[in-house]
């Protein structure tokens, strides 16, 4: 484990600002008044995707949190929580890897999975359809809603152009033209 994964583990949450008007707090600001957690899970095993013929209702045949992956997990939402950020609500890709990190992350929370979170890696899924549902979803949540969506790196590379690490995080809000913004990144 290098040393950013062994400081993730400790539960040291970091704010790495993105844009000119971010700083200090900003996007952990941004997440108490409402919007997305958009975050990529947290560390899995080595490897890039699923081994051939996986299938999502069985877990053993994909490739999965690692026990540092799920160690990530509870500390960053034991890092939320210590800072006074509560969720409402957690929405999960169906992958195994996604929806542990979720269980782990916010164990007090029902994980319900929504299909535009599906990884669409390697001609999986319909990219260009889930990122355009994935925007609308997140356009629609009410002003006040607090939700975690825990889905893959190439999903939040379409939405947001952010290559995220696994157990990285940003804060995404509705814009007024019907968009997204980000309002700041997080290293969980």
């Amino acid at each position: 484990m290098n040393r950013r994964h062994a400081l993730q583990a400790l539960g040291c949450l970091m704010l790495r600002p993105t844009g000119a008007r971010a700083g200090n707090g900003i996007a952990l600001d941004a997440l108490r008044s409402g919007g997305a957690l958009l975050l990529r899970h947290a560390l899995t095993e080595p490897g890039i995707g699923d081994p051939q013929g996986f299938r999502l209702d069985d877990c053993s045949t994909q490739r999965n949190l690692s026990a540092g992956g799920r160690a990530q997990a509870r500390a960053a939402g034991e890092a939320l929580r210590a800072r006074d950020v509560k969720m409402d609500a957690v929405y999960s890709s169906a992958w195994c890897r996604c929806i542990d990190t979720a269980k782990e992350m916010f164990p007090e929370l029902q994980v319900e999975v929504l299909p535009a979170l599906n990884s669409f890696f390697a001609g999986q899924g319909d990219r260009e359809r889930q990122t355009a549902a994935l925007r609308q979803w997140i356009t629609a949540l009410d002003d006040r809603r607090r939700v975690a969506l825990v889905t893959h790196q190439v999903n939040v590379l379409a939405l947001t152009g952010d290559n995220l690490a696994m157990g990285e995080a940003i804060v995404v809000q509705p814009d007024r033209r019907g968009g997204v913004r980000t309002a700041g990144r997080l290293a969980l």
